[in-house]
C-alpha cells in the first residue's frame, strides 16, 4: 500500500530523528512531504528533509501559494505523523492555533493523525500538558505515550521519544486499518502478556520456552494503533518497546503473575499470550551445579507454578473480557477439545489455539489459529503476520467489550 503521508517535525532535540522515520517511510514506497516547524529547522536544515524526501520542505504558509499548500497538503494526506510533537505544538494543536504550516495541515487533515511527543518529563507530566493530550484524544487524535529514558543533558525520565522503527510500526498498522476505522479501543485500558519466563535452576542455567514473544507484541501494537491504553507485561524481552506502549518486564512465571494481576485489576481487556513455565526447580542451587567425573547429573525435581490464567479468570470483573492461550502438539482435534475444556476451567471468554513446536509458531512472524469463545463460536484463522491475527481476535474481543458496555 503506498500512502501520501505527512511528516510533521517539531523544535525539539530529538528532531534528528525523525530523518530515519522518514527513510523507513520512503522505503516502504510511501510518498513523504515534511513539514517542519520554524524552530525544528535550526535543528535539522531544510536541504536535508528535501534531499531525504525528494519533495519540497516549508514551515510557512507563503511559499509556493499558488498551491494553497496550507489547506491542500492537510486535505490529499492519507495519514499525518508529527514526530517529535513539541508541548507547544500540541498545545497549538488542541487548541486550534495555525501560525505555520504544518498547524494549518493539522487543521485540515482530515485522515488518521498520530503524536509523537517528546518533551522533558515536567513538561509531559504538567496538567496542561496532559489536559491537551486528553482533548486531542477524544477527538481522535492519537497520541503515542512517550518512552522512558535518557532525555537532554543528564537529565532521564518519561518523554523521550520512543524509537522510530516502532513509531514507524504503529503508523503502519493504522495505515492499514485505513481512515474509516474506528479507534474502537478508545478508553480503554487492555493488558498483554508476553514472551516465555525464565525458571532459575542455579545462577547461569534457568527452564524456559521458545516463546520470542512477538504475537504478544503484535497485540500491545495493535491495541494502541486502535487508541487503547496499553500495559506489556513482557517476560524477558528481546524486541524493543512498541512504541505508546508501557512495558513491565518481568523473568520468572511468579513475577509474571504479580505484574498481570496488578495490572488487570482496572483493566478492560486481558491478552495472555505469554508462555509462563508450567514448572520450575523445586530447589534452587546457590552455586553452579558441577559436573561431577564418573558420575550422572541428579534429577531435578519440578515444582508446578500457578497458574496465572485461572486465577484471573477468578478475579475477572464483570464486562472484563480475559482472552487466553493454548499451545498444543497434538493434532487439530484433539487440540480443540483441549482448548475448549481449558476455556471453562479458567472462566475465559476466548482461547486462542496454537500448534506450536520447531519451526513453527515460536520465533516467526506469522501465526495460524482457531479462536474459540465462551459463547460456543469457533473462527479460524489461517496463516498470516502477526499483527494481522491480532488485530482479527481484537475485533472478536472488542465486539463482546461492546455488548457489555
Amino acid at each position: 500500500m503506498t500512502a501520501r503521508v505527512i511528516l510533521g517535525v517539531g523544535g525539539g532535540i530529538a528532531a534528528y530523528k525523525a530523518a530515519e522515520l522518514l527513510r523507513l517511510f520512503t522505503e516502504s514506497g510511501h510518498r513523504v512531504r515534511v513539514v517542519p516547524t520554524a524552530a525544528a529547522l535550526r535543528f535539522v536544515g531544510a536541504p536535508t528533509w528535501a534531499a531525504l524526501s525528494r519533495e519540497p520542505v516549508a514551515d510557512d504558509v507563503w511559499s509556493d501559494a499558488h498551491e494553497v499548500p496550507h489547506v491542500r497538503l492537510g486535505k490529499e494526506a492519507d495519514l499525518v505523523v508529527v514526530a517529535p510533537a513539541t508541548a507547544d505544538l500540541i498545545a497549538k494543536t488542541a487548541h486550534g492555533l495555525a501560525d505555520d504550516l504544518l498547524t494549518n495541515t493539522l487543521l485540515t487533515a482530515r485522515c488518521p493523525v498520530v503524536l509523537a511527543p517528546a518533551m522533558h518529563t515536567e513538561m509531559w507530566e504538567h496538567p496542561a500538558t496532559q489536559a491537551n493530550v486528553a482533548l486531542l484524544r477524544s477527538r481522535g487524535v492519537l497520541v503515542i505515550e512517550p518512552a522512558s529514558g535518557r532525555l537532554t543533558g543528564s537529565d532521564t525520565g518519561k518523554g523521550r521519544l520512543p524509537d522510530p522503527a516502532e513509531i514507524f510500526a504503529y503508523a503502519r498498522r493504522v495505515l492499514v486499518r485505513g481512515a474509516d476505522a474506528p479507534l474502537d479501543l478508545t478508553g480503554r485500558h487492555v493488558v498483554v502478556t508476553a514472551g516465555g519466563t525464565r525458571e532459575p535452576l542455579d545462577p547461569v542455567r534457568f527452564l524456559g520456552n521458545r516463546s520470542s514473544g512477538k504475537q504478544g507484541y503484535a497485540f500491545a501494537r495493535t491495541a494502541a494503533a486502535r487508541g487503547a491504553r496499553v500495559t506489556l507485561v513482557s517476560a524477558n524481552p528481546t524486541l524493543p518497546a512498541p512504541a505508546g506502549v508501557d512495558v513491565v518486564v518481568v523473568s520468572t512465571t511468579e513475577e509474571l503473575r504479580k505484574a498481570t494481576v496488578e495490572a488487570a485489576a482496572d483493566a478492560d481487556a486481558v491478552v495472555m499470550a505469554a508462555a509462563p513455565a508450567d514448572f520450575r526447580p523445586a530447589v534452587y542451587a546457590p552455586q553452579k551445579i558441577k559436573k561431577v567425573p564418573g558420575a550422572g547429573p541428579e534429577p531435578i525435581a519440578l515444582a508446578l507454578n500457578p497458574d496465572i490464567a485461572a486465577e484471573l479468570g477468578e478475579r475477572k470483573p464483570a464486562g472484563q473480557v480475559l482472552v487466553v492461550f493454548a499451545a498444543e502438539t497434538v493434532d487439530t482435534e484433539d487440540a480443540l477439545a483441549n482448548a475448549r475444556q481449558k476455556l471453562i476451567v479458567k472462566n475465559a471468554d476466548l482461547i486462542v489455539v496454537n500448534q506450536v513446536g520447531t519451526d513453527k509458531v515460536f520465533g516467526s512472524d506469522a501465526n495460524t489459529a482457531t479462536v474459540l469463545g465462551a459463547d460456543g463460536t469457533e473462527t479460524v484463522f489461517p496463516q498470516q503476520p502477526k499483527e494481522d491475527l491480532a488485530d482479527a481476535v481484537w475485533d472478536l474481543i472488542t465486539t463482546r467489550l461492546t455488548s457489555t458496555s
